[in-house]
């Protein structure tokens, strides 16, 4: 596995809980940039409508290479999963009032990319807090160990 893209600010604003891997459907030369490095998860989020699941404005950088075929680099993608897991998500973001975020973007063993959604529930200021203070011990521990 080779991980593409991580959403660290993801774990660090939200509790995550129930990761699961979801195809994307991708056209043209965005694979080949993906394979190259050229995504990024930063501000995007996933939507569910229709009974379908849509990573939205996750960054895929244009693929220099190619002729005819360019997409918007934000554009609404949409996400490959079975009807059950769509509807279980939707079950907790309505009932529960969790978010869906993506955390990972990355190439399995098979060469496919996929990426990893969670369920994610809004952090508040003083559990960010306590964070960057655990950051910070783990930090001046491994400083002291060396």
């Amino acid at each position: 596995m080779r991980i593409i893209a991580n959403n660290k600010k993801a774990s660090f604003d939200y509790f995550l809980s129930n990761q699961t891997e979801a195809g994307i459907a991708l056209v043209g030369a965005e694979v080949k940039s993906v394979r190259g490095g050229g995504a990024s998860l930063a501000d995007s989020f996933v939507q569910i409508k229709n009974g379908e699941m849509l990573l939205k404005n996750a960054y895929i950088k244009p693929y220099e290479k190619a002729t005819v075929f360019k997409t918007d680099e934000r554009r609404t993608r949409k996400l490959l999963l079975h009807k059950a897991e769509i509807m279980k998500f939707e079950k907790a973001v309505k009932e529960k009032g969790f978010s869906i975020v993506p955390t990972k973007l990355y190439l399995n063993n098979k060469g496919v990319v996929k990426v990893e959604i969670a369920l994610a529930k809004g952090k508040k200021l003083y559990d960010k807090r306590q964070a960057l203070k655990e950051e910070s011990v783990k930090r001046d521990i491994a400083r002291y160990v060396r």
